[in-house]
């Protein structure tokens, strides 16, 4: 029997397939935890852009970062900025950023005010021509009036200064950041892996510098909540001594991959909501089905760069922010590729920082969150790395720091 050869045609179909076939085995995979959470879109209420002018003092919204729904004047020394949530229900982060100015030189009783829910955030000051960000004296402002509305004694001039629940730091922070990385280490590749939903640029370091394809890694995130600014300044110093021109820094990358994910909420963070993304969802659960755009270009792209170069993820470390420092790690029926890491790793924490006890506080797989995910999908050791916010900005970076030797003492002769 003579059998005809394939078409071109034909050939073509079985190598397209073949292809599918391959990508598909580099997505990531829908996982079942025990309390999923609903992360389809809802409807958010944006901020409207404005500047506002009552008797001579002023006060704008109109910079990417910035959060004020509302400016009034109560009486003659009182005036009252309104912040709102982009949608509810939510958690009680009730971040505000905003520009404030006078045409004259005048003390004022300035009132933030968030509607049914409480103050947080202790004022950071950036005055106009400074870099440095200063935290208000607590003396200068009270909430005894009631939770949701704080008083600050601020002076104002013609001179523009920023009143921030924490420092700005918004997306094009972000891309001079890693930017810079990019351009002071040859081996720091960076590259726009995606869009989020409103356009904005997702990005991605990958620090791979002995070109090793099958390199154990590490995967960094930050920024998932858009206020957590005080995790993203510690992850800006874990990242900073994984890159030191130091003995054992220069170890550890020889023989680990790093793949970072700075700000994985871009959009949140340049409309400065307390918590969600445009669709208005927490993107930190919506690590199962990745129905927000954003978790999904961050998800595809990690488990795409890591299967197609067959790299095992040993630690997955998300940087946040809450009331005090602590670190959330698995329990201990999870046996992660490095397990026994995170202990080992806390006390070595305790041992180098003196008068420092690291709050380890475990718990199993609840809620679809990053920690979980890394396990989940590469075996991996998750961790939630959270700072304080108002957490002293030189002791973070210092323990971000020491916290990133430590890391690399355990891992390098593995």
């Amino acid at each position: 029997m003579i059998r005809s050869k394939p078409s071109k045609y034909k050939i073509l179909i079985i190598i397209g397939l073949l292809a599918i076939i391959s990508c598909g085995n580099y997505l990531p995979k829908q996982h079942n935890f025990p309390e999923p959470v609903d992360t389809r879109s809802v409807i958010i209420q944006e901020q409207t852009k404005t500047s506002y002018e009552i008797d001579g003092v002023y006060a704008s919204n109109e910079f990417d970062g910035a959060r004020l729904n509302d400016f009034e004047k109560i009486n003659d020394s009182t005036y009252r900025a309104t912040i709102t949530p982009e949608n509810e229900p939510i958690n009680e982060s009730a971040y505000y950023c905003f520009e404030i100015w006078s045409d004259a030189d005048r003390a004022i009783d300035l009132q933030l005010y968030y509607p049914g829910h409480e103050h947080r955030y202790v004022p950071k000051i950036r005055l106009e021509g400074n870099e440095a960000w200063t935290r208000m004296d607590t003396t200068l402002f009270d909430t005894i009036i009631s939770p949701d509305l704080a008083t600050l004694k601020i002076e104002l001039s013609a001179r523009h200064q920023h009143v921030c629940g924490q420092e700005l730091s918004n997306s094009a922070d972000n891309k001079f950041w890693s930017e810079g990385l990019s351009n002071d280490h040859q081996n720091v590749q960076l590259e726009v892996i995606g869009q989020s939903k409103k356009g904005r640029n997702i990005l991605c370091l990958d620090i791979n510098e002995p070109k090793i394809k099958s390199s154990p890694a590490i995967v960094i995130m930050s920024r998932l909540h858009p206020p957590e600014v005080s995790g993203y300044m510690a992850m800006q110093a874990f990242v900073a001594e994984l890159l030191r021109d130091a003995p054992l820094s220069n170890a550890f990358r020889k023989k680990h991959r790093i793949i970072i994910y700075p700000m994985v909420n871009p959009d949140g963070v340049d409309m400065g909501h307390w918590r969600h993304n445009a669709g208005g969802i927490d993107l930190n659960r919506d690590w199962s089905h990745y129905r927000q755009q954003e978790n999904k270009i961050v998800a595809e792209h990690c488990v795409r760069t890591i299967k197609k170069n067959k790299n095992k993820v040993l630690i997955g470390l998300d940087f946040h922010s809450t009331q005090e420092d602590i670190l959330y790690t698995l329990s201990d029926n999870r046996k992660s590729t490095v397990y026994g890491f995170k202990d080992i790793w806390v006390q070595s924490l305790k041992d180098a920082i003196p008068g420092h006890d690291p709050d380890d506080a475990p718990y199993d797989l609840n809620t679809p969150i990053s920690k979980g995910w890394f396990y989940l999908e590469f075996d991996a050791e998750g961790i939630t790395y959270e700072v304080g916010d108002e957490t002293d900005r030189e002791f973070l970076k210092s323990k971000a720091g020491i916290a990133a030797r430590e890391m690399m003492k355990l891992l390098v002769f593995r």
